[in-house]
């Protein structure tokens, strides 16, 4: 068939089953049939229904699909409730965390040094979680008991067996969202279990990105449309209350995405302010890359002018090792700034996983 792998190299020869297994599904749209696959994010400008992912580190992967199907919210809900949810096997035992608690407490030490320095304002650091998988797991069975434990507005499943890419993801946040000559990003900063338990810490966190978004969408809009459209809004999700602000503005003309995701990338909510000195401090102080997690992931329809690209949290996301061995992943974290306490900071990272590793694991219940 001919199709180019992630980065631009020939495909080789490709399996007609491999080829028609992959798909992506994001809400009420469904994407078979693949017939690119493009390591080139300027490919998003050509046309078509692509799934995309980034990592946090930049590497890309776009998926351009042939067949992409609209159905009904109701008609999703009806079919995620008709798949059986024991399909999905528990983990059973600990996960195994890139940071444990010391060194996380260890990093948020530094963080406040390095601000108290002077040389930044805001870090999320963050950790991956990781778990054996057994090589006949399926992540449709955990997409099955997360679309109905844990709900999100930017959910979404990359499945591409070609590329080893098997992302599932059920992130509240939206990094950028296109539709014709308007881009929106709505950055989460400031997460508690009741907006009466929120800190003024949180507010202080939103404030400090919204600032940094604003600036990264500056440098692609036109002059005098950017704006906040709400800043420091509640939001409620499963278990947890976010801070959630709007910011948008009109597109210059003749923009790409290779300009879009140089200006913007990697979200302000998940590297901090500024944001250079912040990726510098997460260099140092994080033993692994992030991968999908704190990347992007979701569609853009370059024929329709429309896009919507999440933050890549709570998401799962299954890979090899060197030796062959298979593993479940996830990532959690949170933002550091000179008022934060090591001790809660850890907590909140625990209770930012608590639900979805819960799911995966069998300790909470539908």
């Amino acid at each position: 068939m001919g199709l180019p792998r992630a980065g631009g190299h020939p495909a080789g020869r490709q399996t007609v089953a491999a080829l028609r297994a992959a798909f992506a599904r994001f809400g009420d749209r469904l994407a078979r049939d693949v017939v690119e696959i493009s390591g080139d994010i300027t490919c998003l400008d050509r046309g078509g229904f692509w799934a995309v992912l980034l990592t946090f580190e930049g590497e890309v992967t776009c998926v351009r699909f042939d067949q992409v199907t609209t159905i009904s919210s109701a008609s999703v809900l009806a079919i995620s409730q008709a798949r059986p949810p024991l399909s999905w096997v528990p983990l059973k035992g600990d996960w195994s965390s890139s940071l444990d608690e010391t060194a996380y407490l260890h990093g948020v030490r530094q963080i406040r040094d390095r601000i108290a320095a002077g040389q930044v304002y805001q870090v999320c650091l963050c950790r991956t979680m990781s778990h054996p998988l057994a090589d006949n797991a399926d992540l449709q069975g955990l997409e099955n008991l997360v679309g109905l434990g844990n709900p999100a507005p930017y959910a979404g499943r990359i499945y591409v067996p070609e590329t080893g890419l098997d992302v599932l993801s059920a992130s509240p946040e939206a990094f950028l969202t296109r539709q014709v000559g308007r881009i929106e990003s709505r950055p989460i900063k400031g997460t508690a279990t009741t907006m009466s338990s929120m800190l003024a810490k949180d507010y202080a966190e939103n404030v400090m990105i919204a600032d940094l978004v604003r600036n990264d969408l500056s440098a692609v809009c036109r002059p005098g449309t950017v704006c906040v459209d709400a800043l420091c809004a509640p939001e409620e999700h499963p278990v947890l209350t976010h801070l959630v602000t709007t910011v948008s503005g009109q597109m210059r003309a003749g923009v790409g995405w290779a300009e879009v995701i140089t200006a913007t990338f990697p979200p302000g909510s998940v590297s901090g302010a500024p944001k250079s000195s912040a990726l510098a401090v997460i260099a140092d102080l994080e033993s692994v890359p992030r991968g999908p997690y704190c990347g992007a992931v979701g569609w853009v329809d370059a024929d329709a002018g429309e896009a919507e690209l999440a933050v890549g949290i709570r998401t799962f996301w299954a890979d090899r090792d060197a030796g062959g061995q298979r593993w479940l992943r996830f990532g959690t974290g949170g933002a550091i700034t000179w008022a934060s306490d090591p001790a809660q900071e850890w907590a909140e990272t625990e209770l930012k996983a608590a639900r979805l590793i819960g799911l995966a694991s069998g300790k909470v219940r539908l």
